[in-house]
């Protein structure tokens, strides 16, 4: 009797803990997908104007991974580095150079360096 009894205590909580990872995955691949008040920009004219930690918006391509969560993005008007978890990627989707992204997060600037980042929070297709 003891072991049906701790055999199904086992088989219930793997079946929560199943549960509640499933409910928290779904969670995260939920994306707001109506309008936004984060005009989209060029990089030309978020590296020539843009403040530190500014949002904004850019559309255009992934053109390169350069390690890590590192990657160089580009439009018509030039290029400049991102940093983009993983977990903003669409799942079951290639992105390579020729899929046309739009990319929003937060702009981080060093004044002294002038080393420029865009720290990605939202990435989707463009169609």
């Amino acid at each position: 009797m003891t072991y049906t009894k701790t055999k199904t205590n086992k088989t219930l909580k793997h079946a929560a803990l199943a549960l509640g990872m499933s409910l928290a995955m779904s969670a995260a691949f939920a994306q707001y997908a109506g309008p936004s008040s984060v005009p989209a920009m060029t990089v030309k004219q978020l590296l020539d104007t843009g403040k530190d930690d500014q949002h904004a918006t850019l559309r255009g391509f992934i053109v390169s991974h350069d390690g890590g969560e590192h990657y160089t993005f580009a439009d018509d008007t030039g290029r400049m580095k991102v940093e983009i978890d993983a977990k903003h990627f669409p799942p079951g989707v290639k992105i390579d150079d020729k899929v046309r992204v739009e990319i929003t997060g937060e702009f981080d600037k060093d004044l002294v360096g002038n080393k420029a980042e865009l720290d990605v929070k939202r990435l989707s297709l463009v169609r």
